[in-house]
Protein backbone atom coordinates (compact mmCIF):
# COMPACT_ATOMS: atom_id res chain seq x y z
CA UNK A 1 0.00 0.00 0.00
CA UNK A 2 1.58 3.48 -1.16
CA UNK A 3 2.45 5.51 1.65
CA UNK A 4 0.05 9.14 2.22
CA UNK A 5 3.17 11.51 0.83
CA UNK A 6 3.67 9.33 -2.47
CA UNK A 7 0.16 8.69 -3.02
CA UNK A 8 -0.38 12.94 -2.65
CA UNK A 9 2.49 13.44 -5.10
CA UNK A 10 0.83 11.30 -7.13
CA UNK A 11 -2.07 13.13 -7.06
CA UNK A 12 -1.20 16.80 -6.96
CA UNK A 13 0.97 15.40 -10.66
CA UNK A 14 -2.87 14.04 -11.67
CA UNK A 15 -4.64 17.44 -10.95
CA UNK A 16 -1.93 19.36 -12.25
CA UNK A 17 -1.82 17.00 -15.81
CA UNK A 18 -5.19 17.99 -16.62
CA UNK A 19 -4.49 21.50 -16.80
CA UNK A 20 -7.96 22.24 -16.00
CA UNK A 21 -7.31 23.71 -12.67
CA UNK A 22 -10.04 23.79 -9.72
CA UNK A 23 -12.61 25.31 -11.98
CA UNK A 24 -11.90 21.74 -13.92
CA UNK A 25 -12.72 19.83 -10.78
CA UNK A 26 -16.45 22.16 -10.61
CA UNK A 27 -16.93 21.53 -13.56
CA UNK A 28 -16.92 17.73 -13.11
CA UNK A 29 -19.29 18.00 -10.91
CA UNK A 30 -17.33 16.67 -7.18
CA UNK A 31 -19.02 17.65 -4.89
CA UNK A 32 -16.46 16.64 -1.82
CA UNK A 33 -13.03 18.78 -1.97
CA UNK A 34 -10.22 16.59 -1.99
CA UNK A 35 -7.86 15.45 0.13
CA UNK A 36 -4.79 17.73 -1.51
CA UNK A 37 -6.84 20.69 -0.62
CA UNK A 38 -7.18 20.19 2.99
CA UNK A 39 -5.59 22.09 5.32
CA UNK A 40 -5.11 21.90 8.49
CA UNK A 41 -7.99 22.45 11.05
CA UNK A 42 -5.99 24.79 13.15
CA UNK A 43 -4.92 27.28 10.16
CA UNK A 44 -8.49 27.43 9.00
CA UNK A 45 -9.31 27.97 12.84
CA UNK A 46 -6.88 30.49 13.72
CA UNK A 47 -8.04 33.87 14.30
CA UNK A 48 -11.89 32.85 13.98
CA UNK A 49 -14.58 35.70 14.21
CA UNK A 50 -14.74 37.74 17.23
CA UNK A 51 -17.19 41.07 17.58
CA UNK A 52 -15.49 44.17 16.56
CA UNK A 53 -16.06 47.15 15.25
CA UNK A 54 -13.22 47.59 13.04
CA UNK A 55 -13.39 48.11 9.80
CA UNK A 56 -11.10 48.62 7.04
CA UNK A 57 -10.67 52.52 5.89
CA UNK A 58 -12.01 53.68 2.67
CA UNK A 59 -10.44 57.12 1.37
CA UNK A 60 -11.66 59.13 -1.36
CA UNK A 61 -8.56 60.18 -2.99
CA UNK A 62 -11.13 62.54 -5.81
CA UNK A 63 -9.67 65.49 -3.82
CA UNK A 64 -5.91 64.18 -3.57
CA UNK A 65 -4.28 65.74 -6.75
CA UNK A 66 -5.37 69.38 -5.10
CA UNK A 67 -2.93 71.14 -2.83
CA UNK A 68 -3.93 72.46 0.60
CA UNK A 69 -5.65 71.34 2.72
CA UNK A 70 -7.61 68.53 0.89
CA UNK A 71 -4.21 67.10 -0.18
CA UNK A 72 -3.28 67.33 3.46
CA UNK A 73 -6.23 65.15 4.89
CA UNK A 74 -5.71 62.41 2.44
CA UNK A 75 -2.20 62.01 3.28
CA UNK A 76 -3.13 61.60 6.55
CA UNK A 77 -5.75 59.68 5.93
CA UNK A 78 -3.24 57.20 3.98
CA UNK A 79 -0.75 57.76 6.23
CA UNK A 80 -3.06 56.58 9.31
CA UNK A 81 -4.04 53.29 7.83
CA UNK A 82 -0.36 52.70 6.22
CA UNK A 83 0.68 52.46 10.10
CA UNK A 84 -2.12 50.63 11.38
CA UNK A 85 -3.92 47.83 9.62
CA UNK A 86 -1.40 48.43 5.98
CA UNK A 87 -4.99 48.17 4.55
CA UNK A 88 -7.28 50.68 2.86
CA UNK A 89 -9.98 50.70 0.11
CA UNK A 90 -10.13 53.51 -2.74
CA UNK A 91 -13.11 55.36 -3.93
CA UNK A 92 -12.63 58.43 -6.55
CA UNK A 93 -8.93 56.71 -7.62
CA UNK A 94 -9.65 57.64 -11.39
CA UNK A 95 -9.58 54.15 -12.96
CA UNK A 96 -13.26 54.40 -14.67
CA UNK A 97 -15.99 52.16 -13.68
CA UNK A 98 -15.83 50.50 -17.37
CA UNK A 99 -12.09 49.09 -17.10
CA UNK A 100 -12.83 47.79 -13.79
CA UNK A 101 -15.93 45.77 -15.48
CA UNK A 102 -13.97 44.48 -18.50
CA UNK A 103 -11.11 43.54 -16.97
CA UNK A 104 -12.93 41.58 -13.97
CA UNK A 105 -15.03 40.16 -17.05
CA UNK A 106 -12.08 39.34 -19.12
CA UNK A 107 -10.72 37.31 -16.32
CA UNK A 108 -13.68 35.21 -15.63
CA UNK A 109 -13.95 34.77 -19.49
CA UNK A 110 -10.52 33.49 -19.53
CA UNK A 111 -10.87 30.53 -17.31
CA UNK A 112 -14.38 29.73 -18.02
CA UNK A 113 -12.93 28.81 -21.55
CA UNK A 114 -13.04 25.33 -22.44
CA UNK A 115 -9.50 23.21 -21.04
CA UNK A 116 -8.19 22.72 -25.00
CA UNK A 117 -8.30 26.62 -25.43
CA UNK A 118 -6.65 27.39 -22.05
CA UNK A 119 -3.98 24.80 -21.89
CA UNK A 120 -1.54 26.60 -24.00
CA UNK A 121 -1.17 29.22 -21.29
CA UNK A 122 -0.82 26.55 -18.95
CA UNK A 123 2.43 26.68 -17.60
CA UNK A 124 5.05 26.50 -14.55
CA UNK A 125 8.25 28.08 -16.12
CA UNK A 126 8.45 31.07 -14.41
CA UNK A 127 10.68 32.56 -17.04
CA UNK A 128 7.14 32.48 -19.09
CA UNK A 129 5.97 36.46 -18.56
CA UNK A 130 2.10 34.91 -19.12
CA UNK A 131 0.97 32.30 -17.26
CA UNK A 132 -2.34 30.23 -16.72
CA UNK A 133 -1.98 27.82 -13.59
CA UNK A 134 -3.56 26.18 -10.34
CA UNK A 135 -1.30 27.22 -7.11
CA UNK A 136 1.98 29.13 -8.09
CA UNK A 137 3.09 26.57 -5.50
CA UNK A 138 1.05 23.38 -5.84
CA UNK A 139 4.21 21.12 -4.96
CA UNK A 140 5.93 22.91 -2.26
CA UNK A 141 2.80 24.01 0.06
CA UNK A 142 1.35 21.79 2.64
CA UNK A 143 -1.92 21.99 1.19
CA UNK A 144 -3.42 23.13 -2.39
CA UNK A 145 -5.55 26.31 -2.32
CA UNK A 146 -9.30 26.48 -4.07
CA UNK A 147 -8.03 29.18 -7.40
CA UNK A 148 -6.65 29.30 -10.23
CA UNK A 149 -4.84 31.96 -11.47
CA UNK A 150 -3.52 33.58 -14.65
CA UNK A 151 -1.06 35.65 -13.84
CA UNK A 152 0.56 38.54 -16.46
CA UNK A 153 3.99 40.82 -16.37
CA UNK A 154 3.01 44.12 -17.72
CA UNK A 155 5.49 46.51 -17.26
CA UNK A 156 8.21 48.22 -17.79
CA UNK A 157 6.56 46.86 -21.28
CA UNK A 158 3.37 44.57 -21.69
CA UNK A 159 3.60 41.09 -23.55
CA UNK A 160 3.67 40.76 -27.04
CA UNK A 161 -0.63 40.68 -27.83
CA UNK A 162 -0.58 36.73 -28.77
CA UNK A 163 1.61 36.11 -25.81
CA UNK A 164 -1.42 36.83 -23.97
CA UNK A 165 -5.20 34.96 -24.45
CA UNK A 166 -7.72 36.36 -26.68
CA UNK A 167 -10.02 37.08 -23.74
CA UNK A 168 -7.82 39.60 -21.85
CA UNK A 169 -5.41 40.94 -24.84
CA UNK A 170 -7.49 44.14 -25.21
CA UNK A 171 -8.25 44.60 -21.91
CA UNK A 172 -5.10 43.92 -19.60
CA UNK A 173 -2.84 45.92 -20.60
CA UNK A 174 -4.88 49.09 -20.78
CA UNK A 175 -6.21 48.37 -17.32
CA UNK A 176 -2.62 47.46 -15.89
CA UNK A 177 -1.88 51.10 -17.71
CA UNK A 178 -4.68 52.69 -16.00
CA UNK A 179 -4.03 51.68 -12.52
CA UNK A 180 -0.22 52.36 -13.03
CA UNK A 181 -0.71 55.79 -14.15
CA UNK A 182 -3.44 57.28 -12.96
CA UNK A 183 -4.04 55.53 -9.28
CA UNK A 184 -0.15 54.12 -8.33
CA UNK A 185 1.24 57.78 -9.34
CA UNK A 186 -1.33 59.29 -6.71
CA UNK A 187 -0.70 56.76 -3.86
CA UNK A 188 3.15 56.50 -4.09
CA UNK A 189 3.03 60.30 -4.07
CA UNK A 190 0.83 60.29 -0.70
CA UNK A 191 2.62 57.76 0.92
CA UNK A 192 5.93 59.93 -0.30
CA UNK A 193 4.45 62.85 1.64
CA UNK A 194 3.48 60.81 4.82
CA UNK A 195 6.86 59.69 4.97
CA UNK A 196 7.60 63.37 5.27
CA UNK A 197 9.30 63.07 1.65
CA UNK A 198 8.66 65.32 -1.90
CA UNK A 199 5.59 63.84 -3.52
CA UNK A 200 7.55 62.09 -6.20
CA UNK A 201 10.07 60.44 -4.22
CA UNK A 202 9.02 56.74 -3.83
CA UNK A 203 8.52 56.73 -8.00
CA UNK A 204 11.74 58.27 -9.00
CA UNK A 205 14.52 57.72 -7.00
CA UNK A 206 13.00 54.07 -5.22
CA UNK A 207 11.94 52.73 -8.36
CA UNK A 208 8.18 51.72 -6.93
CA UNK A 209 6.57 52.22 -9.83
CA UNK A 210 8.45 50.19 -12.77
CA UNK A 211 7.51 47.16 -12.26
CA UNK A 212 3.87 46.03 -12.25
CA UNK A 213 2.82 42.25 -12.46
CA UNK A 214 -1.09 41.23 -12.78
CA UNK A 215 -2.60 38.42 -11.35
CA UNK A 216 -6.10 37.20 -12.15
CA UNK A 217 -7.36 34.88 -9.90
CA UNK A 218 -10.86 32.53 -10.04
CA UNK A 219 -12.29 31.31 -7.18
CA UNK A 220 -15.18 28.68 -7.84
CA UNK A 221 -17.79 27.65 -5.38
CA UNK A 222 -17.00 25.20 -2.87
CA UNK A 223 -18.66 22.34 -2.05
CA UNK A 224 -16.82 22.17 1.71
CA UNK A 225 -15.58 25.44 1.86
CA UNK A 226 -14.57 24.58 6.15
CA UNK A 227 -12.36 22.01 4.72
CA UNK A 228 -9.92 24.60 2.68
CA UNK A 229 -8.73 28.12 1.46
CA UNK A 230 -8.80 30.24 -1.20
CA UNK A 231 -5.60 31.90 -0.61
CA UNK A 232 -3.86 30.84 2.62
CA UNK A 233 -2.39 33.50 5.55
CA UNK A 234 0.45 35.95 3.77
CA UNK A 235 1.83 39.12 3.28
CA UNK A 236 2.87 40.42 -0.28
CA UNK A 237 6.02 41.07 -1.75
CA UNK A 238 5.76 44.06 -3.49
CA UNK A 239 5.75 48.42 -2.90
CA UNK A 240 2.40 48.16 -3.04
CA UNK A 241 -0.82 46.09 -4.47
CA UNK A 242 -4.07 47.10 -5.70
CA UNK A 243 -6.79 44.44 -5.58
CA UNK A 244 -9.81 44.78 -7.92
CA UNK A 245 -12.34 42.44 -6.21
CA UNK A 246 -16.25 41.82 -7.73
CA UNK A 247 -18.86 41.67 -5.25
CA UNK A 248 -18.70 37.85 -3.73
CA UNK A 249 -16.42 38.70 -0.83
CA UNK A 250 -14.20 36.67 0.91
CA UNK A 251 -10.49 38.52 1.57
CA UNK A 252 -9.73 39.05 5.09
CA UNK A 253 -6.60 41.02 6.87
CA UNK A 254 -5.47 40.17 10.40
CA UNK A 255 -5.50 43.05 12.53
CA UNK A 256 -4.34 43.00 16.26
CA UNK A 257 -7.25 44.79 18.19
CA UNK A 258 -6.83 44.74 21.96
CA UNK A 259 -3.96 42.41 22.16
CA UNK A 260 -5.54 39.54 20.48
CA UNK A 261 -5.04 38.71 16.40
CA UNK A 262 -8.74 38.84 14.45
CA UNK A 263 -9.84 38.42 11.21
CA UNK A 264 -11.40 41.01 9.88
CA UNK A 265 -13.67 41.22 6.50
CA UNK A 266 -12.69 43.47 3.71
CA UNK A 267 -16.42 44.03 2.19
CA UNK A 268 -16.38 44.59 -1.29
CA UNK A 269 -17.50 47.84 -1.81
CA UNK A 270 -19.09 49.30 -4.92
CA UNK A 271 -16.66 51.36 -7.13
CA UNK A 272 -13.88 51.03 -4.41
CA UNK A 273 -10.24 49.47 -5.02
CA UNK A 274 -8.46 47.77 -2.42
CA UNK A 275 -5.06 48.89 -1.30
CA UNK A 276 -2.54 47.08 0.64
CA UNK A 277 1.65 47.55 1.52
CA UNK A 278 3.47 45.36 0.72
CA UNK A 279 7.15 43.84 2.20
CA UNK A 280 9.34 45.95 0.16
CA UNK A 281 7.45 49.25 1.46
CA UNK A 282 7.58 48.41 5.33
CA UNK A 283 11.45 47.68 5.13
CA UNK A 284 11.84 50.87 3.28
CA UNK A 285 9.54 53.13 5.07
CA UNK A 286 11.74 51.58 8.15
CA UNK A 287 8.43 49.49 9.94
CA UNK A 288 6.08 53.19 10.13
CA UNK A 289 4.15 51.36 7.04
CA UNK A 290 2.63 47.96 7.63
CA UNK A 291 2.77 44.98 5.72
CA UNK A 292 -0.19 42.70 6.95
CA UNK A 293 -0.90 38.95 6.67
CA UNK A 294 -4.27 38.69 4.54
CA UNK A 295 -6.22 35.84 2.78
CA UNK A 296 -9.09 34.50 1.17
CA UNK A 297 -11.28 32.73 2.67
CA UNK A 298 -13.64 29.10 0.75
CA UNK A 299 -17.10 30.48 -0.13
CA UNK A 300 -20.30 28.22 -1.14
CA UNK A 301 -21.16 30.24 -3.73
CA UNK A 302 -19.14 31.51 -6.44
CA UNK A 303 -17.15 32.10 -8.16
CA UNK A 304 -15.14 34.95 -6.75
CA UNK A 305 -12.85 36.75 -8.83
CA UNK A 306 -10.19 39.01 -8.39
CA UNK A 307 -7.38 41.43 -10.18
CA UNK A 308 -4.65 42.05 -8.74
CA UNK A 309 -2.14 44.44 -9.66
CA UNK A 310 1.26 44.18 -7.77
CA UNK A 311 3.80 47.50 -8.18
CA UNK A 312 7.32 45.32 -7.98
CA UNK A 313 10.15 46.46 -9.95
CA UNK A 314 11.31 45.84 -13.05
CA UNK A 315 12.46 41.72 -13.18
CA UNK A 316 15.79 42.70 -14.86
CA UNK A 317 16.62 44.79 -12.41
CA UNK A 318 15.50 42.68 -9.12
CA UNK A 319 19.58 41.36 -8.45
CA UNK A 320 20.45 45.36 -8.37
CA UNK A 321 17.84 47.74 -6.74
CA UNK A 322 18.54 48.01 -3.57
CA UNK A 323 15.91 48.54 -0.61
CA UNK A 324 17.15 50.74 1.53
CA UNK A 325 15.43 52.12 4.98
CA UNK A 326 13.91 55.59 4.54
CA UNK A 327 15.52 56.83 8.19
CA UNK A 328 13.29 59.72 9.79
CA UNK A 329 15.40 62.19 11.77
CA UNK A 330 16.15 61.11 15.69
CA UNK A 331 15.31 57.04 14.51
CA UNK A 332 17.63 54.02 13.57
CA UNK A 333 17.62 51.70 10.81
CA UNK A 334 15.59 48.85 11.24
CA UNK A 335 16.81 46.96 8.58
CA UNK A 336 20.05 46.41 6.62
CA UNK A 337 19.78 47.38 2.76
CA UNK A 338 18.82 44.09 0.66
CA UNK A 339 18.29 43.85 -2.99
CA UNK A 340 15.36 43.14 -4.13
CA UNK A 341 16.01 39.69 -5.34
CA UNK A 342 17.46 38.84 -2.06
CA UNK A 343 14.18 39.61 -0.26
CA UNK A 344 11.95 38.17 -3.31
CA UNK A 345 14.21 34.55 -2.07
CA UNK A 346 13.52 35.41 1.66
CA UNK A 347 10.23 35.41 0.81
CA UNK A 348 9.69 31.95 -1.15
CA UNK A 349 11.66 30.39 1.40
CA UNK A 350 9.79 31.33 4.52
CA UNK A 351 6.47 31.03 2.18
CA UNK A 352 4.15 28.73 4.11
CA UNK A 353 5.03 29.18 7.36
CA UNK A 354 2.16 31.05 8.95
CA UNK A 355 3.45 34.04 11.32
CA UNK A 356 7.01 34.10 9.90
CA UNK A 357 7.79 37.42 8.01
CA UNK A 358 10.58 37.71 5.12
CA UNK A 359 11.60 41.03 6.44
CA UNK A 360 12.67 39.35 9.93
CA UNK A 361 16.09 38.01 8.10
CA UNK A 362 17.34 41.46 7.52
CA UNK A 363 16.18 43.13 10.67
CA UNK A 364 19.35 44.79 12.56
Amino acid sequence: MASAQPLRALNLKAFDETKAGVKGLVDAGVTAVPTIFHHPPETLAHGAHRPHRFTVPVINLSSAVVQGSARAAAVAQVRAAAETVGFFQVAGHGVPEAATSAMLAAARGFIEEPVEAKAPYYTRDTGRRVRYQSNLDLFQSAAANWRDTLFVEMLPEPPAPEEIPAACRAVAPEYARLVQQRLGRALLGLLSEALGLRPGCLEEEHGCLEGLSLACHYYPACPEPQLTLGTPRHTDASFLTVLLQDAVGGLQVLVDLEDKAVWVDVPPVAGALVVNVGDFLQLMSNDRFKSVEHRVVSNGVGPRVSVACFFRTDRAAAATRVLAPIVAVRDEARYRSATVEEVVRQYYKVKGLAGTSALQHFRL
